[in-house]
């Protein structure tokens, strides 16, 4: 696909400062790009690399005040890396667009309903009274258990995996190798030392608007159901037990674990590594530093923690400034 400057120039609302009928047909970072190309300049340690690009297009700040030549096409924004982003979203989604069918190879049961211009890739198994929304995109390999429901404008990539009775909503985004809906870890201690496995019979509701990232798992609830809020986005590699509740555009970066019937606020920002004890609850606009460890429940808003067992982090840093004189207060007490 081709576009000019002034196509995008009237989707990003541009100064063209160049010739308007400049055309690219991809995306470059502006170290790297070449003809043909559309880059972008938001941060200033990278300016130099404006007066050299191969780009033919480059997204500048309408402030910026050029020390040289530039080869290119430049469209003036207020925000460069908020006008490229738009523009990755837009071409992404005209991409997807193409993608319409049932591939061969691939099973969809007579119960199930697919709505208008769904997508289903190659060997994608669609179980009995799935019911899946318009403009629906289930690439190769995905799996749709029995009565799960799919709203419109999802997109969920190879190898996914949405066990029975799970809820997505509308643009959903769910990333390669995820898993929705498989058991919670419930297991009862026996008099004999033994552990019998608690039927998972709840399961996991996923509110519009959501993104997760590759390999993340979420369990169902043992009763009820595990929720994601609307907005939220998780990174790759989290666990999520059942009957956890994430509230609206939370962010959780990879490999965090979230233990059973938690509940995160809404705002909250989690870093990489965090993990959380069960039963607990953290409250709105919440900030926790990779690594932390959340023990208890954080009642007040607004908080930044660090540490395990977490700390506000004024506090901790404290800590950590006393921690680096325990040496030497040592050797004076020898």
């Amino acid at each position: 696909m081709k576009f000019t400057a002034v196509q995008i120039a009237t989707i990003i609302k541009a100064t063209i400062e160049g010739d308007p009928q400049t055309e690219v047909n991809s995306f470059g970072k502006i170290e790297e790009a070449v003809h043909g190309q559309l880059a972008f300049l938001a941060n200033p340690k990278y300016e130099d690399y404006l007066y050299i690009t191969q780009a033919s297009i480059i997204i500048v700040d309408r402030q910026l005040q050029l020390r040289k030549p530039v080869a290119g096409t430049l469209l003036r924004v207020d925000n460069p890396y908020g006008a490229f982003a738009m523009l990755l979203n837009q071409y992404q989604q005209m991409a997807a667009q193409q993608l319409k069918g049932i591939q061969e190879q691939s099973y969809v049961a007579q119960t199930a309903s697919l709505g208008e211009d769904v997508f289903v890739g190659a060997f994608t198994y669609v179980s009995e009274h799935a019911r899946i929304g318009k403009n629906v995109k289930l690439h190769p390999q995905v799996y749709v258990g029995d009565r799960v429901i799919i709203g419109d404008n999802s997109v969920l990539y190879p190898g996914v995996k949405i066990y029975h009775d799970c809820v997505l909503g509308t643009d959903v985004t769910i990333h390669a190798g995820t898993v929705i809906g498989s058991d919670g870890f419930g297991f009862a201690p026996q008099a004999d030392g033994s552990y019998q496995k608690v039927a998972q019979i709840g399961n996991v509701v996923i509110e519009n608007g959501v993104e997760i990232g590759a390999n993340t798992t979420i369990d169902r609830a043992t009763m009820g159901s595990t929720i994601i809020r609307s907005g939220a986005k998780l990174d790759n590699l989290i666990q999520i037990a059942h009957n956890v509740e994430i509230g609206h555009h939370t962010v959780i970066a990879a490999q965090t674990g979230i233990s059973g019937s938690t509940k995160i606020g809404k705002h909250v920002m989690v870093g990489g590594q965090v993990g959380f004890a069960g039963h607990i609850k953290v409250a709105d606009s919440t900030k926790i530093a990779a690594q932390s460890g959340i023990t208890k429940t954080v009642k007040h808003s607004g908080m930044t923690l660090n540490g395990t067992p977490a700390l506000d982090n004024s506090a901790y840093l404290r800590l950590l400034a006393q921690l680096r004189t325990l040496p030497e207060m040592e050797k004076r007490l020898q």
